[in-house]
């Protein structure tokens, strides 16, 4: 009979990998796993904590420990970095956030005729997972589902909703599409909801594109200690956490820089923690104009421009006048941008993205032209998921 088959590595999608390249689901590495499919846990493997894991589609990786969910965010980093034949000089230790940190996320609620299920998805489903614990949801993001849960249990008829929410300074800003509310009636009873439950923010999308119901002073998030308008929907980063250890790399590897360029800017979480003259760009208006206001509002030198970087990306020549640059575009990367940066001859580039293989493409560009990664930092916001993150350094 043979030896059962130990697990030597977690891939991309969070299956347990063996040595002959065998796929097991929910293994972890030190696992073994025998000719019959059956797992023999090992030390690394952990009791999941939530008791919608592993059909919550939330969470991945509940059944690693800490030092084997490390290692999977690291892993993922530097083996992006080695498909292009990048080596990092330095690869500081993985940064995870904690437990019940979450402070945005998208949840989903239907009505088949029975009571609402609200929650997440299933892994490649449409079907929603009934929450009632989630230990990555901040405190008070998870205190509004049962709430919402009864609410939605008061209205008749089928629906399948949209719920966003994200945690403010003024408090929880709520965001829901397809809720339809008709009459004087419904309309107090939702707006004596959102007191009770002091929402800073309740947006309704009935089909003709979101209103604002209740909002009783101006939404903001604070970033770097300057109060910023916060847009329905507006990216932030997952965890304040996680925005802290990406900021922090920044800030270090950009102190002094007498002007510097942040690109696909968002709401400023970068250039606002920045020192001296700063250009920040960014092709969504909401954000671009939060960004400016908030600028102007706390007399910081931070100049807010509005410019779609993917179909006009800042060229060489605009960019020569900086001696330090950070960038944090969506998961597609930012090819054309990166080209351009390459060719600049910018002494500093900091490179913070959400998807290690884009990231890998566009680091090679800036490798041919020769810079050097002086430093990689792998974070994991979303703990227990398969969703990883880095700040990079790039010289020359």
């Amino acid at each position: 009979m043979s030896e059962p088959e130990p697990i030597v590595r977690v891939a991309a999608k969070g299956d347990g990998v063996t040595a002959s390249g065998r796929h097991v689901p929910f293994a972890a590495p030190g696992d073994a796993v025998g000719t019959d499919g059956v797992l023999l846990p090992g030390p690394h493997h952990a009791t999941p904590p939530c008791r919608h894991f592993p059909q919550c589609g939330g969470c991945h990786l509940q059944h690693l420990d800490e030092e084997a969910l490390a290692g999977f965010v690291r892993d993922r980093v530097v083996n992006a970095a080695q498909s292009q034949t990048l080596e990092p000089e330095v690869v500081a230790p993985v940064h995870l956030s904690p437990s019940c940190s979450r402070r945005r996320a998208t949840l989903h609620a239907v009505n088949g005729g029975g009571r609402p299920l609200i929650g997440f998805r299933e892994a490649q489903s449409h079907r929603v997972v009934d929450m009632h614990e989630c230990h990555v949801l901040a405190p008070e993001l998870f205190a509004l589902v049962e709430p919402l849960r009864r609410m939605l249990g008061a209205r008749r008829g089928r629906y399948a909703l949209t719920i966003e929410l994200a945690l403010t300074d003024q408090g929880v800003d709520c965001a829901i599409s397809g809720l339809e509310i008709d009459g004087l009636e419904q309309t107090e009873t939702l707006l004596d909801f959102c007191r009770a439950q002091r929402f800073a923010r309740l947006m309704l999308d009935q089909g003709f594109g979101p209103e604002a119901i209740w909002e009783p002073e101006p939404v903001t998030v604070t970033l770097s200690g300057v109060p910023v308008a916060y847009p329905s929907g507006g990216f932030l980063q997952a965890t304040p956490d996680g925005e802290s250890a990406l900021v922090g790399a920044a800030r270090e590897w950009l102190a002094g820089a007498a002007r510097t360029a942040d690109l696909f800017s968002g709401l400023g979480t970068f250039a606002f923690a920045l020192d001296g003259p700063v250009l920040a760009v960014e092709a969504a208006r909401d954000a671009h104009l939060a960004c400016r206001q908030a600028a102007a509002r706390a007399c910081r030198a931070v100049e807010a421009v509005h410019r779609d970087l993917f179909r006009n990306p800042l060229r060489a020549e605009e960019l020569r006048g900086f001696d330090g640059i950070v960038l944090d575009p969506p998961r597609a990367g930012a090819r054309e941008q990166v080209a351009q940066i390459a060719q600049s001859g910018a002494p500093r580039v900091v490179y913070i993205s959400c998807n290690p293989s884009s990231w890998a493409r566009d680091a090679a560009t800036l490798k041919q032209a020769g810079y050097r990664l002086a430093e990689l930092r792998p974070v994991g916001q979303f703990r227990w998921s398969t969703h990883v993150e880095l700040a990079s350094l790039f010289v020359r």
